[in-house]
């Protein structure tokens, strides 16, 4: 029998599941489909550049696991239907594509406003969508219990100067998250936001980079520095297994402490 720390580490792994990361190539995305696969999950990996993905699929599988890397454009839903189909079943989505603009509210042009809606919200519904269909599909789940995790941000809970576009958006994920939670329980999905603060990433080293304004973000967190993508990796992977099977429609907010303010 299994010691009662034994039974709750088993709770965190994820073996016989199959996860499908999409913006897995880099940052955030890439971080989640490592700590998932060494959690013991099958990996599917979705991003634009296939040279990253193949890169992440080949390290997963040095390290033992499973992984295969699928070329999807996460704003064409036509692609994301492919990509989906071509999963025998599915347990686990991550929703990690993004992007953001900086910029000030006055500024803001019709290109970048179409980009913005299309990357942070378009496609995370698409994505969402086709993924809640295979996993409705998926023989055996509903037993084990799906899990969606869009990739919020802490300016889905706040708002802030020069961000008007992408606070939109991640407010528009979180109520993206609580709308499909409460429709999808009955069916033992779980919908859940991870929602970070500035993590160093390939897409907030340039911003980081400006004079001032990493001090600027550091004075906003009260535990003094940024974050790490192991970080929210830890949190997704909370999310997505059956140590949080009682958690849907909410946001776990690691921010270092940003919104508490």
């Amino acid at each position: 029998m299994a010691s009662p720390a034994e039974a709750l580490a088993a709770r965190f792994r994820l073996d016989g599941r199959i996860a499908l990361v999409v913006g897995a190539g880099r940052g955030i995305g890439r971080s989640v489909a490592l700590a998932l696969a060494g959690a013991g999950a099958e990996l599917w990996l979705a991003a634009r550049t296939r040279g990253e993905i193949d890169q992440v699929a080949a390290e997963i599988r040095a390290a033992g696991g499973h992984a295969r890397a699928v070329e999807c454009d996460a704003t064409d839903a036509a692609s994301v239907a492919r990509v989906v189909a071509a999963i025998p079943a599915l347990d686990i989505l991550v929703n990690s594509a993004g992007t953001n603009i900086p910029e000030p509210f006055v500024e803001v042009s019709e290109a970048h406003l179409d980009r913005m809606l299309a990357v942070n919200v378009r496609a995370a519904f698409f994505v969402a969508q086709a993924a809640a269909k295979k996993m409705l599909e998926s023989p055996g789940r509903k037993a084990r219990g799906g899990a969606i995790v869009n990739i919020g941000s802490q300016m889905g809970h706040v708002g802030a100067e020069n961000r008007t576009a992408y606070c939109m958006t991640k407010h528009a994920v979180e109520g993206l998250t609580k709308a499909l939670a409460v429709e999808l329980a009955p069916h033992n999905i779980r919908v859940n936001t991870v929602a970070p603060t500035f993590i160093e990433t390939p897409l907030t080293a340039p911003m980081l980079a400006r004079p001032g304004f990493s001090e600027w973000v550091l004075s906003r967190i009260p535990i003094g520095r940024l974050g790490q993508v192991d970080e929210v990796a830890s949190a997704v992977l909370f999310a997505v297994s059956p140590a949080a099977s009682l958690m849907t429609g909410t946001s776990l907010v690691v921010d270092g402490g940003w919104t508490a303010r």
